[in-house]
């Protein structure tokens, strides 16, 4: 019967084609890969510009009152917070160029999909290892190390320790997107099988 393409209808079931469950699964994989370049992107960007001053009332003797000093906090005075960026820059260059290459390349190529699912691995791990480094780095600005001496910062610099999880969590949503085109890889390559 005349009908849409692809679907069928048999005794009041209706069947789709493969070709059209293919482009579904097709579309999920961009979404997905969209999704992990706008939040890499904006993890990035709102750790990249988080910046603020305080005055801060330092002691340098006792018998003299306290010193007022402007004190700034950057995400490029922490080696973790350096490591985020960059990790998080990597993965929404990535995902552009992967959106890129799946897009004019049509799927065809089995040798590219198993380069950009591995590549999909990679990124995913660089972006859990990088917001690792993250809390720890910001579990020490929140509660302090009281065996080092180190004292808490995030009481002083409230709007920094915020702007840092608020990246941190963009970054986490971008690594579960990338996690989430591995496990439909797999899912798809076991029932294939």
């Amino acid at each position: 019967m005349g009908g849409l393409d692809g679907v069928e209808n048999r005794g009041g079931k209706v069947a789709v084609g493969k070709q059209q469950l293919g482009r579904g699964r097709g579309c999920c994989e961009l979404v997905l890969r969209v999704l992990g370049l706008v939040f890499t992107l904006a993890a990035a960007v709102l750790l990249g510009v988080d910046k603020q001053t305080k005055v801060v009332p330092i002691q340098l003797l006792p018998t003299l009152p306290p010193l007022d000093v402007p004190v700034t906090a950057r995400w490029h005075h922490l080696s973790a917070f350096v490591y985020f960026v960059v990790a998080n820059i990597m993965a929404c260059s990535y995902a552009a160029l992967s959106l890129v290459l799946i897009v004019t390349s049509g799927g065809a190529s089995h040798i590219l999909k198993s380069m950009i699912i591995i590549l999909d691995a990679a990124m995913a791990a660089l972006l859990f290892s990088s917001i690792g480094a993250t809390l720890a780095v910001g579990l020490i600005g929140y509660q302090g190390n009281s065996h080092l001496q180190w004292g808490k910062v995030c009481n002083v610099f409230g709007k920094f320790c915020d702007q840092v999880l608020a990246a941190t969590v963009l970054s986490l949503l971008g690594s579960l997107a990338f996690l989430l085109i591995i496990v439909f890889f797999v899912l798809r390559a076991h029932g294939k099988s």
